[in-house]
């Protein structure tokens, strides 16, 4: 296969020539390795949703609490972000890559082993640590392995491949824990973890240069050599000097902690109580969101890349959310077959959030890509990381007292009340991406 052009027609820099451009199937190798450690982030980020059950009979603990356990993932993959989009640009994405392998096994294993809630805590903290890699890792060797103007495509293949570990999470992972139980479900996912860090440490190289060929990545990344972390931890600050930095930061909230917030934690138990389904038909229910999450990620990002636009789509995907969430939660008369369609669509709309890292990217320098990439990873993060729990605060807020088998039962109503926050939240993701700039897939900065 013949090696593609450099996307911008120039010539690379000085020093990076070698045996041409890299061939496909080892760009596409790397990419791999890379999004099956974000496939294994995100299989872990949402598996509480089909355990909610176990986990509040194991730990005697009610919905806000489970909320917190959940949401304590969020805190450090949030606190995460700042220092991983630092780090990336200095260690380089194969070593962050490796590192974070080895912290997320561990905190799965603490989780796994704990034996009361504290630990359990510690042990979904210390793997959210972790995987607070996967994302800027996959941006990072996205645009020093590919041209430029796949970078759209990729960052929504990437959140397909994430999403791909989700729907594990899903009825797989249910049947799972049905027959083993959780705890060694978790463990052995420990394991697998472990193996992803072999990997990396096998075929993973930060750029084609360190195999001999030359780089895909734009000319401002190949020449600015080595920054100090200060310098680095002040651009950090400068991104956010752009106007859409900070819109699209905020915006990004309400899809990702929509979606993760009901398919990730609240929607099962939400399901069950609105059509008395059991456990495994809600998560199947999640489970198509997910999957229509997920196919939509590399669509979007391609037909943006083909009409040259990003704002459109953003923000009809942000209305569609909007009224396919509010038909969701407060239409009673939905029967499940058409709520199914609903929560498709809802979905597929949700896809449009691949676009703010694209959109953010050609916002800001072009040397700045690892600490913009890591500040909108923030923004995402903080949606479901301020959702899970409120939502529960408010469910037991709510709560009418009544019990069953020694757990707290909601109704119907509770969970409207609580899910209402989705609803706010995307109501305002829509006022903030109408205030964007659009960039016409060009960097403007």
């Amino acid at each position: 296969m013949t090696a593609e052009r450099r996307s911008d027609g120039g010539p690379n820099p000085a020093g990076t020539a070698g045996h041409g451009l890299p061939p496909a199937w080892l760009s596409w190798v790397i990419f791999a390795v890379a999004g099956s450690f974000y496939l294994a982030g995100f299989y872990l980020r949402v598996s509480p949703a089909v355990m909610t059950t176990e986990l509040m009979q194991e730990f005697g603990i009610t919905a806000s609490d489970l909320g917190q356990l959940s949401a304590v993932f969020f805190y450090s993959y949030v606190l995460m972000q700042i220092p991983t989009g630092v780090l990336v640009d200095t260690w380089g994405a194969k070593r962050l890559l490796i590192v974070g392998s080895l912290v997320v096994a561990a905190g799965t294993f603490i989780f796994g082993a704990a034996g009361t809630f504290g630990v359990a805590a510690l042990g979904r903290a210390v793997l959210g640590a972790g995987t607070a890699v996967g994302w800027v890792v996959i941006l990072k060797l996205a645009s020093h392995w590919f041209p430029s103007h796949r970078f759209a495509m990729l960052t929504g293949l990437g959140l397909l491949i994430g999403n791909i570990g989700a729907l594990v999470a899903q009825v797989p992972l249910r049947l799972l824990v049905e027959q083993y139980h959780w705890r060694p479900v978790a463990i052995g996912s420990a394991f697998a973890v472990l193996g992803i860090g072999l990997l990396a440490w096998i075929f993973v190289r930060n750029d084609p240069v360190e195999r001999g060929y030359e780089s895909y990545a734009p000319s401002g990344i190949q020449n600015k050599g080595h920054l100090s972390l200060w310098e680095l931890l002040k651009g950090f600050k400068h991104v956010f000097a752009y106007r859409n930095t900070w819109l699209i930061f905020c915006a990004q909230g309400g899809f990702v902690g929509g979606m993760i917030a009901f398919t990730g934690l609240w929607g099962p138990p939400f399901l069950k109580a609105r059509f008395a389904l059991p456990s495994t038909t809600a998560a199947a229910v999640c489970s198509v969101m997910t999957v229509c999450w997920a196919v939509a990620s590399p669509i979007v990002g391609h037909l943006s890349d083909k009409i040259g636009r990003r704002k459109p789509i953003y923000l009809t995907g942000a209305v569609i959310a909007l009224c396919g969430f509010a038909a969701m939660f407060y239409l009673p008369w939905l029967p499940l077959p058409v709520f199914v369609v609903v929560a498709g669509l809802t979905s597929f709309a949700c896809g449009a959030v691949i676009l703010g890292f694209a959109f953010a990217k050609e916002s800001v320098p072009v040397h700045f890509l690892g600490t913009i990439s890591g500040a909108i990873n923030v923004g995402n993060m903080i949606g479901p990381t301020l959702l899970q729990p409120a939502i529960g605060k408010v469910l037991d807020q709510h709560w009418s007292g009544q019990v069953l088998n020694g757990l707290r039962v909601y109704g119907v109503g509770d969970y409207q009340s609580g899910l209402s926050l989705i609803v706010g939240w995307l109501t305002l993701s829509c006022i903030l991406i109408a205030m964007t700039k659009e960039t016409y897939c060009k960097p403007q900065a």
